[in-house]
């Protein structure tokens, strides 16, 4: 990517305050193209093409307080790979380790530890038209001590009117255009009283959510729902290490006739789903058992899985 246009820039971010005992610092940072700079300092011009076309990618990744007393951001590696395909995908260089680096330098400039953490790459100025080549180029990273989707947070989940956007229009990466799908899910489930909708395909298979992909437990066994259409999650894929889930095509009825159902992502974590449409699930026992995991593993409680994580 290149690091020497300072004409365009991420949206700005509200100011974000951590928890104890880190103290954020007063004024926000954010890496953009090669230094730190105050996050409501820059402008972005409005012709910048990623505000017409959503041509550009992001991450989303999490850092966490860890039990030593330091931080560690889950999975960097695998995130920055996913971000860097995205961005071929668009013509956008990108330096994997660059990148990374720039992650880790602007949560030290926040003080934060427990975050969510957002790179984003874009095309800026050059022209408005669909050709990109012309076009500059440009990264950010923004870190937020604030949680962004579920959370962990039992949910209500909703069937969507909408349809995924097909694999074979949109490929299932983190490419900013692709997520106004996702939004227009949002805003009808809300609209309706779920806090989060699925994505159903055309034949009642299970896609995804808007933001999580899904799993359910059925007489003790774990699945995990699988469509070319559902972003290859990092959590997913966490998960079905974690509990040796199957990895298969679920159709809508199983989902609902499942004695337990958790959805998976870097700002969800695992959240357990209390209702889909009118059916209302129970306990969820191994749904608590399996956020417990995943919370000790990220904040460096078990030692097996420390190569997941990245020092900050």
């Amino acid at each position: 990517m290149q690091l020497n246009e300072a004409t365009a820039v991420a949206e700005a971010t509200a100011p974000a305050h951590d928890t104890p005992p880190t103290t954020a610092v007063a004024t926000p940072q954010v890496w953009f193209d090669g230094r730190m700079v105050a996050i409501d300092s820059p402008q972005a011009p409005l012709t910048t093409h990623a505000m017409h076309y959503g041509s550009g990618v992001f991450e989303g990744i999490r850092s966490y307080a860890t039990v030593d007393g330091g931080a560690a951001v889950f999975r960097l590696p695998e995130h920055m790979e996913r971000m860097r395909k995205g961005a071929e995908l668009l013509g956008i260089d990108f330096d994997v380790d660059a990148a990374s680096e720039a992650v880790l330098k602007t949560l030290r400039a926040n003080n934060h530890r427990d975050a969510y953490i957002r790179p984003l790459a874009w095309l800026g100025s050059g022209t408005i038209g669909l050709d990109v080549a012309p076009l500059t180029q440009h990264m950010m990273v923004a870190t937020m001590a604030t949680a962004v989707h579920l959370a962990g947070k039992a949910a209500r989940l909703g069937v969507s009117g909408w349809r995924r956007n097909p694999a074979t229009s949109l490929p299932p990466l983190k490419l900013c255009g692709g997520y106004i799908n996702s939004v227009l899910a949002k805003r009808e489930a809300k609209a309706r009283g779920f806090d989060e909708a699925l994505f159903v395909d055309g034949e009642g298979f299970v896609v995804e959510c808007t933001g999580a992909n899904v799993f359910m437990v059925k007489n003790g066994s774990i699945t995990a729902a699988s469509h070319p259409d559902a972003l290859d999650g990092i959590t997913r894929a966490t998960l079905v290490e974690l509990t040796s889930a199957h990895s298969r095509p679920v159709s809508l009825q199983e989902l609902k006739d499942a004695d337990e159902v958790f959805v998976v992502g870097t700002a969800a974590e695992v959240a357990p789903i209390a209702s889909l449409d009118e059916r209302e699930y129970g306990d969820n026992p191994l749904t608590r058992k399996f956020q417990a995991l995943y919370g000790r593993i990220v904040r460096g409680g078990d030692s097996t899985y420390s190569r997941w994580l990245t020092a900050v």
